[in-house]
C-alpha cells in the first residue's frame, strides 16, 4: 500500500453538504492470526452483511463537547463498548479534520450505527473508524484514497488495540477475500463456491490482551516465535492455494489446523472448542476460531446442503447468532 498523501487545498469550514454518509463493513480472518502482527501474511473475508454505518453533519456552537464534536452511537453496543469507542472516535474525528486543514471552530456532530458486535474479531473498530472517516470526508466533499483512509483508521486501531497489523483498516473496505502482509493488499482468486458461517460464542474476547499473551508465551520458550510463525505461513499459504483451485476440503484442513496451531497457545477457550468440534460434527469440511482469540467467533466452511445442519449444531454447542458468508468464484488482482 503506498504512503498517503496529504489532502490540500480544503477552504476552512467548507461545508460542501449538509450532511454526510460514510459505511463500512465487518471482516473475518479465514487464516493468519497473530502471524499477521509479526509481518507475516494473513487472508481475510469481508462480512458485507454486518455493517458500521455514519452520518456526519453540523451541529450548532457550543453544542458539540470536545473541541467541537458531538459523537453519538446507536446499537447494541454495551455502556462501556460505547464509552471507549467514543473517545478514541473522537481523536479520530480530531486528526480528521487537522489532516484536511479544518480550523476555526467547525462543531460537528457525528452518530454511528454500528450493527457488528464488538470484541468478536469482526473488525468492529475498523469498519466504524472507516465509515466515520469517510462520513466526514463526504461532508466536507472530500475525495479520500484508500491509502489516506487507510493511515486514519489505522491510527485509530493502534490506540484501541495497542499494535495493529493493519488486515482489519483494509479488510472492512474490501470487496472480496484478500491477502494482506506488511501494508499491502492483494485480492484473492476464488475457484469454488461454498459458505462460510460466523458463530459468535458471545463472549468478547481482546485482541490487546490475546497479543500480549502470545509475546510473552514466545519469550518464555526458545524458538517458539519462529515456530509459531513457520507453522502459520505455511496453513496461509495452503489455503491461498486451495482457495484458488476451489479444493475446499483441502481449505477445510488448513482452517482446522490452524484453530490447533490457536489452541495449543492458549488463545481458544472452551466454548469455542466445543463449537469447533460441533461443526465439524454436523458436516462441516473445515472450523477454527477466528480473530485475536480468548473469545469471540467461530468460522465454519461447509457445502450449501450441510449449511443448516451445521448452524444448529453451533447453536446447539452454544452460539448465540449466526452468519452465513457466501463464497464465490472471482479472479482478484493486486492493488
Amino acid at each position: 500500500m503506498t504512503p498517503p498523501t496529504s489532502v490540500e487545498g480544503v477552504p476552512q469550514n467548507r461545508r460542501a453538504r449538509s450532511v454526510g454518509i460514510g459505511r463500512a463493513h465487518a471482516k473475518a480472518i479465514l487464516l493468519g492470526e497473530h502471524a499477521v502482527v509479526y509481518g507475516a501474511a494473513a487472508l481475510a473475508l469481508p462480512v458485507p452483511q454486518l455493517t458500521a454505518t455514519a452520518s456526519a453533519g453540523w451541529s450548532s456552537p457550543g453544542r458539540g463537547a470536545d473541541g467541537g464534536l458531538s459523537f453519538t452511537m446507536t446499537g447494541s453496543a454495551s455502556r462501556a463498548v460505547v464509552t471507549l469507542a467514543s473517545d478514541g472516535l473522537r481523536r479520530l474525528a480530531a486528526a480528521f479534520t487537522e489532516r484536511m486543514g479544518v480550523t476555526g471552530g467547525a462543531h460537528l456532530d457525528v452518530i454511528l450505527d454500528g450493527a457488528i458486535p464488538p470484541g468478536r474479531g469482526l473488525g468492529s473498530s475498523a469498519a466504524s473508524s472507516r465509515a466515520i472517516v469517510f462520513a466526514l470526508a463526504d461532508l466536507f466533499g472530500v475525495e479520500l484514497s484508500e491509502a489516506a483512509a487507510f493511515e486514519l483508521v489505522q491510527t485509530a486501531e493502534n490506540m484501541t488495540h495497542g499494535r495493529a497489523s493493519g488486515v482489519d483498516a483494509v479488510a472492512v473496505g474490501a470487496s472480496g477475500p484478500l491477502r494482506f502482509q506488511a501494508g499491502r493488499a492483494e485480492e484473492l482468486e476464488v475457484g469454488g463456491e461454498g459458505l462460510f458461517i460466523i458463530a459468535d460464542s458471545g463472549t468478547a474476547g481482546s485482541t490487546k490482551e490475546a497479543v500480549e499473551l502470545l509475546r510473552e508465551s514466545f519469550t518464555r520458550e526458545a524458538g517458539a516465535q519462529q515456530e509459531f510463525l513457520a507453522r502459520a505461513a505455511r496453513l496461509v499459504d495452503e489455503g491461498q492455494d486451495a482457495l484458488a483451485e476451489g479444493a475446499l476440503e483441502e481449505l477445510g484442513s488448513a482452517l482446522d489446523r490452524y484453530h490447533e496451531l490457536m489452541r495449543a497457545v492458549g488463545l481458544s477457550t472452551g466454548r469455542i472448542d466445543a463449537m469447533v468440534e460441533a461443526a465439524r460434527g454436523a458436516g462441516s469440511l473445515g472450523a477454527k476460531i477466528t480473530g485475536g482469540g480468548l473469545g469471540g467467533c467461530v468460522l465454519a466452511l461447509t457445502q450449501p446442503e450441510q449449511a443448516g445442519r451445521v448452524a444448529r449444531h453451533l447453536h446447539d454447542a452454544g452460539a448465540v447468532q449466526t452468519w452465513v458468508v457466501p463464497l464465490r468464484r472471482h479472479a482478484g488482482h493486486a492493488h
